[in-house]
């Protein structure tokens, strides 16, 4: 049986619609973001940003998905990281801790975003260099609030940030 997309209510139709603008949002950023990896070299299982895709483009108005938080968050993640992996080395529970360190961080800096918790994870187990922070971290941090900036603003007609 196929489904009667008319036979829903609007409020159905319009949350529809929304998650159609918002998945077509969130298909465009991780292509873009795909095309970067590819350039810059990085595999793309060591591009944070996947996640914060979904968050900032499905859920804008959320806490974790506004600016200060998705730049905030990733910066400070990535920092805790690095400081883990100065001091330890590229150790296994050296990966956690630096993960529990940059949700502390996050907190304390009133930066919380969720996805940022991998890079820290990344950065120990990986034995990533400093040049992680800046590119991909900030770069793409600073280039997914601009992509969520223009697509809020022009596709989807909603406000961001708050």
């Amino acid at each position: 049986m196929k489904p009667d997309w008319r036979a829903l209510p609007s409020g159905g139709r319009r949350a529809l619609a929304a998650g159609a603008v918002a998945g077509l949002g969130g298909a465009i950023a991780i292509a873009v973001m795909e095309w970067f990896a590819h350039a810059a070299g990085y595999p793309l299982a060591v591009i944070p940003f996947v996640t914060s895709i979904v968050l900032v483009v499905g859920s804008p108005e959320a806490e974790p998905a506004q600016p200060r938080a998705l730049i905030g968050g990733h910066l400070v993640s990535a920092l805790a990281g690095f400081a883990v992996l100065w001091l330890t080395g590229p150790q296994a529970w050296a990966a956690a801790a630096a993960v529990g360190i940059a949700i502390l961080a996050m907190v304390l800096t009133a930066t919380f975003h969720p996805p940022a918790g991998i890079s820290p994870l990344l950065i120990v187990s990986g034995n990533l260099p400093w040049s992680f922070l800046l590119a991909p971290v900030l770069a793409g941090a600073l280039l997914l609030a601009a992509f969520a900036y223009a697509w809020h603003r022009w596709v989807s007609r909603r406000p961001w940030p708050r």
